[in-house]
């Protein structure tokens, strides 16, 4: 077993233009105040992190690594979640993910998807002179847009779509496996790999690749009504991130799972601040900790009604009541008979 390592943060939906926000060395500084001593780097704002650079520099990784060890934090991973969306885009979304792509390549898919692929292999690169472990990112979707099977979809649809996807990441992976980190995709809603099935569909398309891995995000599966403790149970072996998200399901003679096309705060399912959710994070503590995962808890702040900042403040000390610090001896030592093989024998009866 290991004890888990936190508390960390996700930046993401943190940065701004306005300080203490507006650069990495400042918001690293504001989360070490608040009591985090990690950050979880999203790498397509150039405000607080140049992905190419990283890729090419090791000077510039070791440099940055530096000035946040002078604060106390440490980087636990980066994240190409809206790069990594681009990798596998299904047509009918192109105009809304075009605003995940810079100006150059917007209304040209093939070149938007080549730009992706490569910020994946700068990731890669960038990853492995921060000497991190593991990568956070998403799939992207290529037949999301017929998840509810009406109308009716056609025989080998499916298999067409995970064929190709495989195809689109098995590079990417084996950039990440010569770069000697794991590629975390988180089980997303919106993504093709959105559950244990998708996952499993996959992987199995690239070969069981050893680099290919989950990010660990009970949230989305509480909006699921997926078993997120047995999910835990079945895919250990797999998961190598954990984002520690609350999230609550309520639903009502209205509305349910699809949500009705409703904003978030009127959704039967809505995430929440840490603490005010309902999911059950000391199991999911307790199994993660019983099945060894050495990876970081990462906070990552949504929530429909509370501050962001409130609910930074409030995260790192409900992430560090959580860390099970693992026991170094058994709770029965005292009761210790010693070893005598005699004793033994007779015990057996041989």
């Amino acid at each position: 077993m290991n004890t888990i390592k936190g508390p960390a943060i996700f930046l993401a939906q943190f940065l701004g233009d306005e300080a203490p926000y507006n650069n990495l060395e400042n918001i690293s500084q504001w989360a070490s105040d608040l009591g985090f001593v990690g950050v979880q780097i999203p790498t397509w704002d150039k405000r607080v992190f140049d992905l190419q650079l990283a890729a090419e520099s090791q000077t510039y990784c070791d440099e940055l690594k530096g000035k946040l060890a002078d604060m106390g934090i440490t980087i636990t991973e980066l994240s190409t979640h809206l790069q990594g969306q681009l990798v596998a885009v299904n047509p009918a979304y192109d105009s809304m993910f075009d605003g995940f792509a810079p100006d150059e390549v917007k209304n040209n898919p093939a070149a938007r998807q080549k730009w992706a692929v490569q910020q994946l292999m700068y990731a890669a690169k960038a990853s492995q002179n921060l000497g991190l472990k593991a990568h956070a990112t998403f799939s992207g979707a290529l037949i999301w847009h017929t998840m509810y099977p009406w109308p009716q979809r056609p025989q080998g649809l499916v298999e067409t779509g995970f064929k190709e996807l495989g195809k689109r990441w098995l590079p990417i992976l084996n950039a990440f496996d010569e770069a000697g980190v794991d590629l975390c995709y988180e089980i997303h809603p919106g993504e093709d790999l959105h559950d244990g099935i998708t996952f499993e569909m996959f992987l199995e398309e690239v070969g069981n690749h050893s680099r290919c891995n989950m990010l660990y995000d009970p949230s989305h599966y509480v909006l699921q009504c997926l078993d997120y403790l047995q999910h835990i149970d079945i895919y250990h072996e797999r998961i190598k991130m954990f984002h520690v998200k609350d999230a609550e399901f309520n639903p009502t003679g209205r509305s349910g799972v699809y949500g009705g096309y409703q904003s978030w705060v009127n959704r039967p399912g809505r995430f929440r601040s840490l603490g005010d959710g309902q999911v059950d994070f000391k199991s999911i503590f307790s199994k993660l900790t019983q099945y060894g995962f050495d990876g970081w808890a990462v906070m990552e702040w949504e929530c429909c009604i509370k501050d962001s900042e409130q609910g930074a403040t409030e995260g790192a000390q409900f992430i560090q009541d959580h860390i099970i610090k693992v026991t170094d001896k058994a709770f029965d030592d005292f009761a210790d008979s010693g070893v005598d093989d005699n004793l033994i024998k007779q015990i057996i009866g041989i």
